[in-house]
């Protein structure tokens, strides 16, 4: 086979069902280009995997770059580890080795079969990442009314928007009760990964839990999920101890104030203290624990806080992908003039780690190679700020959003990142 520059195997074990119910084939695919063509109301989950998504798996067998896999080719250009790496990983795949190694592959049968079907599949999801709607009680900066019904309800108080997204699939009782039969009626179901809003205080989020606990399928799942640090809750930690293993995200973009300003809603001491008691509860019972920050402008600069955090206690860090929306909130928005100090402080940090194998890792959840991995990290930002387009014009769309929201929230930019004050100014601000 020769298509291996493009090739993903993730159409033939994973999908996503979002925010409204509708199905996408990738839960690293840019947002603007999944694949959208029925939701739950219209096709059962199966049948749309199996026959919907077949374009898709057929452009991989041709070698055609998918659209949306375009935030994945970004990763693989500054050494990130892309969606597309670790997906091929767990058929036991690695691009250096790509042709032997998919060879001897179980799943090249499924792949044949498909290149022989017009890309059907008779295969069943065993990952999903399931999005529970918009429900949360913090307003992050960088993020969108559809993941934040905080912000939505602030958006439409102020004029950005004109209504607020519609409730989330998952709040029909008939729609969740029809998926949990598809998910306990599928004996291969392996990984299932949620986010919301705030994936802890939705309501559905517990009762899929506490349904799979109830037919006896925790020992054979796994649970992902990110918290966004405001909530801790023994009973939720109670039932998610019962599952085969828990892949934890920690959300927060630095160890500063500015956190506060980013992610409104927050109080960086109070993150503190909730931090420290779901890495107790990890510890507890062994649980991946992750850092997954989304470094943008804002925080760029005290980023390297993180890094200082994660090093002495052996805890990775992850950022989903490059921001990509808003795009003037990317922290490559910055000129390199301000970009070079930080790249300076994060070679500085990575420098602290010792090289053991320079080998790329791709199974960021192997804790043996937490530091190999956090100094990968480190300097795929680096390669990624030294090496990106300068995206400066975009800085008036920028001070234009910041006072319209610093408008609404009483606050000021510049009283947490006085250093950008001169290049905010000069933006309009």
């Amino acid at each position: 086979m020769s298509f291996e520059k493009n090739f993903c195997p993730s159409p033939w074990y994973h999908m996503r069902i979002n925010n409204a119910g509708h199905y996408e084939y990738c839960r690293w695919a840019i947002k603007s280009e999944r694949r959208v063509e029925a939701s739950i109301r219209e096709v059962e989950p199966i049948v749309w995997f199996q026959k919907h998504m077949s374009g898709v798996r057929q452009a991989m067998l041709n070698g055609t770059t998918v659209p949306g896999c375009s935030d994945c080719i970004k990763m693989e250009q500054h050494g990130k580890v892309s969606g597309r790496q670790r997906q091929l990983l767990k058929i036991g795949v690695r691009k250096e080795s790509f042709v032997p190694a998919l060879q001897s592959s179980s799943w090249m049968s499924p792949l044949s079969y498909s290149q022989d079907n017009n890309g059907d599949t008779d295969q069943i999801p065993q990952d999903w990442q399931i999005d529970l709607g918009n429900y949360c009680n913090s307003a992050c900066l960088f993020c969108n009314p559809h993941s934040s019904s905080r912000l939505a309800t602030e958006w439409k108080r102020i004029g950005i928007i004109n209504s607020v997204p519609k409730s989330a699939w998952c709040e029909d009782p008939g729609l969740l009760e029809s998926f949990l039969s598809m998910l306990k009626s599928s004996p291969t179901i392996r990984y299932l990964h949620f986010i919301g809003g705030e994936t802890v205080i939705t309501p559905a989020f517990v009762k899929i839990l506490q349904a799979l606990v109830d037919a006896d399928l925790q020992h054979e799942i796994s649970i992902g999920f990110t918290v966004n640090l405001t909530i801790w809750d023994a009973d939720l930690i109670n039932l998610l101890s019962k599952f085969k293993l828990v892949q934890l995200g920690v959300s927060i973009e630095c160890f500063h104030p500015v956190n506060d300003y980013a992610r409104y809603g927050s109080n960086i001491t109070s993150v503190r203290q909730v931090l420290d008691a779901w890495l107790e509860s990890a510890e507890q019972y062994n649980w991946l624990v992750q850092i997954r920050p989304t470094p943008t402008i804002l925080t760029i600069l005290h980023y390297p806080t993180i890094y200082e955090f994660a090093i002495p206690r052996n805890i990775t860090v992850e950022s989903c992908n490059f921001l990509n929306d808003p795009t003037y909130m990317r922290p490559t928005v910055l000129p390199m003039e301000y970009r070079q100090p930080i790249i300076d402080k994060l070679t500085a940090v990575a420098a602290t780690i010792p090289v053991i194998d320079d080998t790329q890792v791709i199974n960021t959840r192997n804790q043996y190679l937490n530091a190999s991995q956090l100094r990968q990290d480190i300097t795929s930002y680096v390669d990624y700020l030294k090496n990106s387009p300068d995206e400066s014009y975009r800085l008036p769309e920028l001070v234009a959003y910041l006072k319209k929201m610093e408008a609404s929230r009483k606050n000021s930019v510049l009283d947490y990142l006085p250093e950008y004050e001169k290049l905010l100014r000069t933006a309009g601000y």
